[in-house]
């Protein structure tokens, strides 16, 4: 059974830093290009942060020198590292995992960045 499961989600002040971590299973992690997502209230999910295969990295402007992502594949795990967060990182974060045309989903983990 596929699965992938987020987690590191919470309250944050401005300024603060979270880590957000997703398990995946049922699936050869290795092979998948796996990333980070977040939508926000009222608005579409976007990327945010990805990492392939072969560990190629891309991020959104709007995270570019404050957000990393990485991946265990002996773990079957990704990271996305969040710092210097500021209130318009709010939104709900989810791990995606994807090899051509197949995509996985997780389940989100919300991320409220507020003093």
């Amino acid at each position: 059974q596929v699965q992938l499961v987020e987690s590191g989600g919470g309250l944050v002040q401005p300024g603060g830093s979270l880590r957000l971590s997703c398990a995946a299973s049922g699936f050869t992690f290795s092979r998948y290009t796996m990333s980070w997502y977040r939508q926000a209230p009222g608005k579409e999910r976007e990327l945010v942060a990805a990492v392939t295969s072969t560990r190629s990295t891309n991020y959104a402007d709007s995270v570019k020198g404050r957000f990393t992502i990485s991946r265990d594949n002996a773990k079957n795990m990704v990271y996305l590292q969040m710092n210097s967060l500021k209130p318009e990182d709010t939104a709900v974060y989810y791990c995606n995992g994807r090899y051509f045309t197949n995509s996985r989903w997780g389940q989100g983990t919300q991320v409220t960045v507020s003093s």
